[in-house]
């Protein structure tokens, strides 16, 4: 009992590490418009900013997702602290775009080690048979953090002196207590190989994920592209159509889509994986359609409700995708596959979030915004159509 009491610590200490990553990664989302005031830049180059960070992790993901799974988990993740504390020191150092770019890169690089990596860690330090409740901590560690990034900017930005500089000073801090803690965790990878060995990876599944891997990515796909336009367009939205200029109150509402997922996640334990899937596209579904009430009315009750809504409709996909994934993979190669459910995840980040960005000027904010909802929204009911067909199946 006392080794069972044990490893959950560990567990929930390499949770809040992997936390702790995350946050940084969106730390910058409610800050955007007063760096558009000072260095002047337009709405399309906050997507590209935004998309920088995504292109990252999928680099990183592609060509070294499998690197824990070699050299061990640690070394991987201590290297992803690194990266995340280099980011925040390109956005204290910031004079214009090119320290933007420099720390959306370095950021993007620090995600795409941490997540596949962390998320096996995390569920590797459990105690045997904590599987279930191990995927929950490091899925809500992840969304969580990316929760906890914007409302921690919003609020120092908008009650506590130097806007654009005290948020990542904390994150610093944190980095550091993060890279203390997890210096005294154990190593979870028995047989590790040096740092040479390590190869890019090609795309490629093992036989028996390609089944669970296909529904679970589709659902992946259209979350992280909902998650995408609200961090990176939100901001702009509130401010300029809804008179929103309170940081704090910013943060909060992109903050609210994170912890919404959490909720969701929880309720997947009690849905079941299989259930979860299609279900996770109906709030998904129903989150796009109060965002596009919000844009074609401008209220602000419905991009709140759009947060909640679409946010536990993402948690409830994306635990049940992550969990099935898992189950279904070798522990050889489960890193490697969770970092391709990550690279499917984040594309969708990226390659809408640059489409609206493209159709801003064109046809305005509001009008990219329903461009971009009623192509996930085909996207949404083609998946849970394929998904009722072929559902995925429960992890043994």
């Amino acid at each position: 009992m006392d080794g069972d009491r044990r490893r959950w610590r560990q567990c929930l200490l390499g949770g809040a590490v992997f936390a702790v990553c995350m946050a940084g990664t969106t730390l910058p989302t409610p800050l955007y418009g007063l760096y558009q005031e000072k260095f002047g830049f337009s709405e399309l180059m906050v997507t590209v900013v935004y998309a920088v960070y995504a292109f990252g992790v999928i680099g990183v993901l592609l060509l070294a997702g499998n690197a824990s799974d070699t050299v061990g988990r640690r070394p991987v993740l201590l290297a992803g602290l690194a990266f995340s504390a280099a980011s925040a020191v390109c956005f204290l150092c910031a004079t214009g775009m090119g320290w933007l770019y420099a720390g959306r890169l370095l950021s993007g690089l620090s995600a795409g080690l941490f997540t596949g990596a962390a998320t096996a860690y995390v569920m590797e330090l459990a105690p045997k048979g904590g599987t279930s409740r191990a995927t929950f901590v490091a899925t809500a560690a992840n969304m969580g953090g990316l929760g906890f990034g914007p409302l921690l900017a919003g609020v120092l930005a908008q009650y506590a002196a130097w806007p654009l500089y005290l948020p990542f000073v904390v994150h610093l801090a944190l980095v550091a207590v993060s890279a203390a803690v997890l210096a005294r965790l154990p190593e979870t990878v028995r047989d590790r190989q040096p740092l040479s060995t390590v190869r890019p990876q090609r795309p490629g599944l093992p036989p028996q994920v390609r089944s669970v891997f296909a529904p679970a990515a589709i659902a992946s796909f259209v979350g992280f592209a909902l998650f995408g336009v609200f961090t990176s367009v939100s901001p702009a939205f509130l401010a300029e159509s809804l008179d929103v200029h309170n940081h704090a109150v910013t943060g909060l509402i992109v903050a609210l889509a994170f912890f919404a997922s959490t909720a969701g996640q929880l309720a997947v334990g009690r849905i079941g994986v299989g259930r979860s899937l299609p279900l996770g596209c109906a709030g998904l579904l129903a989150g796009l359609a109060l965002l596009a009430g919000a844009l074609w009315w401008d209220l602000l009750a419905l991009v709140v409700a759009s947060a909640v809504v679409g946010g536990v409709g993402q948690g409830l996909a994306f635990r049940g995708a992550l969990a099935a994934v898992a189950a279904a993979s070798p522990p050889d190669r489960r890193a490697a596959v969770i970092s391709m459910l990550f690279v499917v995840a984040y594309t969708g980040i990226s390659l809408p979030v640059i489409g609206v960005g493209l159709l801003v000027g064109p046809i305005g904010l509001e009008g990219a915004g329903l461009v971009f909802i009623a192509c996930m929204a085909v996207l949404v009911v083609a998946a849970a159509g394929y998904l009722l067909r072929r559902p995925a199946r429960a992890p043994a």
